[in-house]
């Protein structure tokens, strides 16, 4: 797709790891030149954090899928030379992002205020894992060490279970998706005043706002903790029956809100002891029993067939094999192939957006530690 949104925009990607990285994804997916700022030879540390160890050309899988359609510039920023011709790319640039520690950037000269009297309309856009102040701003900013600490691991799986962290790094994932929104915003802003803005951005506070509806109502009732089903396959801690996920004949069912009575009498129960709604949570761990006695007799297609013929909301329960099959997700063309460095081919996801009804595909890999620093400074540090 030609004219991207966000084309003609240089970002400078001092993060690594998981949320900035992802950000960069985005703006990148959108348009934007992402430079990866990176260490000479080690490059950042994300190149060496691997999902069962798998390693792709010279670095972890988990980086390529989060570093495609960037740059590397290799940069000491401790050495003089290579911090000064930084300094020349941030007055030419336009978004810069990092998540070091609180205190790192303010050393090396390269904070907020410093970096604003060298480029006035820079956004400025950082990650931290539990803000810049406090008890906790010296803590390692984590995945699971927030979930944890948050209080989202209390809201999956059953009363019987103890604390269930995400089966995938969710908090990093939702931060990102702050960071990429903030920093949309801020360039609105900018096209508005011709003034850049500091956006800041936590994985604490990021979690918190996952669970806004979860906390007002933790807040609003009395402050009791969640109440998790005693049955297993019950989806929400704070939802009525017959919310959650049922073993049918050959594998699963999920069943979302709706009328208990009418799904009662749609499977083949009575509907009589489910038509006062106000019991459909303080009965709920009763219903869901009552239901997975019956639907274990048939299998979920029949299930399927007979209760989306009624309008209940409802659906198969699916593994990555059995996904990859179905024609629905075939339709949304969310795969594609990266051409890799050393020539093979890696399949991944693409951007999720789509501009003026086109889908946005990239093909061009993770770089190579500093594999792009003559070309940025040929094409910013020579003039």
């Amino acid at each position: 797709m030609d004219n991207k949104p966000l084309e003609g925009l240089l970002v400078l990607e001092f993060s690594q790891f998981m949320a900035g990285p992802t950000a960069g994804l985005r703006l990148a997916d959108l348009g934007a030149r992402v430079v990866k700022i990176e260490r000479p030879g080690a490059g950042e540390g994300g190149r060496q954090i691997a999902i069962k160890n798998i390693f792709v050309d010279e670095s972890s899988l988990v980086f390529h899928t989060i570093n495609r359609n960037k740059e590397s510039y290799a940069a000491n920023l401790k050495d003089e030379n290579d911090l000064e011709n930084i300094k020349k790319l941030i007055r030419q640039a336009d978004v810069m992002t990092h998540n070091f520690r609180p205190g790192v950037m303010e050393k090396i000269g390269l904070d907020y205020e410093s970096v604003r009297k060298i480029n006035p309309k820079m956004i400025y856009a950082t990650v931290t894992g539990y803000g810049n102040e406090g008890p906790w701003s010296k803590k390692p900013g984590q995945d699971l060490l927030v979930q944890s600490l948050s209080g989202l691991s209390w809201l999956s799986g059953c009363g019987q279970d103890g604390p269930v962290p995400f089966g995938l790094a969710v908090v990093d994932m939702y931060c990102a998706t702050h960071l990429t929104q903030g920093i949309l915003a801020a360039l609105l802003k900018r096209a508005r005043t011709q003034q850049g803005a500091l956006v800041e951005v936590s994985l604490l506070e990021s979690v918190l706002d996952m669970q806004f509806e979860m906390l007002t109502t933790h807040i609003n009732d009395g402050r009791k903790l969640p109440q998790r089903s005693a049955v297993r396959g019950a989806g929400h801690a704070y939802l009525s029956a017959p919310y959650g996920l049922y073993k049918t004949l050959d594998g699963y069912l999920a069943l979302a809100m709706g009328n208990v009575g009418h799904i009662a009498e749609t499977i083949g129960l009575s509907s009589e002891p489910y038509q006062d709604a106000s019991t459909w949570f303080s009965r709920r761990d009763e219903i869901l029993e009552a239901f997975a006695t019956v639907l274990c007799q048939k299998t979920t297609s029949e299930w399927v067939s007979r209760l989306e013929s009624e309008g209940i909301w409802c659906g198969a329960v699916n593994d990555y094999h059995r996904f990859f099959e179905e024609q629905g997700f075939k339709e949304t063309g969310m795969l594609q192939e990266v051409s890799l460095q050393d020539g093979t081919a890696l399949t991944t996801t693409r951007s999720v957006y789509q501009i003026d009804g086109k889908r946005l595909y990239a093909d061009k890999p993770a770089p190579k530690v500093g594999q792009h620093t003559a070309s940025i400074v040929h094409d910013y540090l020579e003039n």
